[in-house]
């Protein structure tokens, strides 16, 4: 079993909102997605998407979408971002799954997946708070913090040996500061965080590397060329 990761699909098959307006980049994307994707996944190998899956507004009108994340080799770890308006509570999710007989895709929302001893975790996290960000994102940020604790605490209940961490947005800033996310990882012994949210130019000022003991890896599908890359 291979871990994999990708972000930031947003895929436009149940609406009519093609990616390729930000640019010739995203021309035929998702056909060169699934390509790469089925040469290097196997069907037993786990794949993490944390955010920004599908541009559908409801979870009814999704359904091409996962349809096509179904059909991909491999199982499928899913995490919230700030454009999956779809989100709704996790039993409406499975139902909805169940129901359309997708079974390879399993969510994460204060919880935490298990694949032998790995488990995977993380939240959708936020825009970095400060002392003068509004009362409304400070809410926000605390609120994706204790999301990340609760998900973390599934992970030491089952036991796991090892832990990673998805997100959508970054978990540190630009420069590498504010480490509020990356000190609840370091408590739990999380090694890896994966994180997507970033496009374009924005991508030159992803943190990457070490970061006090964690790996950090942005997994935005356009950074990574639509190819899953390897955990």
């Amino acid at each position: 079993m291979a871990i994999f990761a990708v972000s930031d699909l947003h895929l436009p098959l149940s609406v009519n909102k093609p990616m390729n307006v930000f640019g010739s980049k995203w021309d035929n994307y998702v056909e060169k997605l699934r390509e790469n994707w089925q040469k290097i996944v196997l069907p037993s190998d786990i794949v993490i998407m944390p955010g920004d899956i599908s541009w559908a507004t409801y979870l009814e009108d999704s359904v091409a979408d996962f349809e096509y994340i179904n059909s991909l080799n491999g199982r499928k770890v899913i995490l919230k971002g700030n454009h999956d308006y779809w989100w709704t509570t996790m039993n409406k999710l499975n139902k909805f799954m169940s129901e359309q007989g997708f079974d390879t895709i399993e969510f994460i929302h204060n919880t935490a997946a298990m694949y032998g001893d790995t488990a995977i975790c993380g939240t959708r996290g936020w825009n970095i708070a400060h002392d003068d960000s509004s009362e409304e994102d400070k809410k926000i940020f605390m609120r994706e913090k204790q999301r990340m604790i609760l998900s973390l605490e599934e992970a030491n209940r089952k036991k796991a040996k090892e832990i990673i961490v998805a997100m959508h947005y970054p978990p540190v800033e630009k420069n590498g500061t504010n480490h509020d996310f990356i000190e609840i990882m370091k408590e739990y012994g999380v090694k890896k965080c994966i994180y997507g949210h970033l496009h374009a130019a924005a991508q030159s000022f992803a943190c990457q590397g070490d970061v006090e003991g964690v790996e950090l890896s942005l997994v935005s599908c356009d950074y990574l060329n639509f190819i899953p890359k390897l955990i």
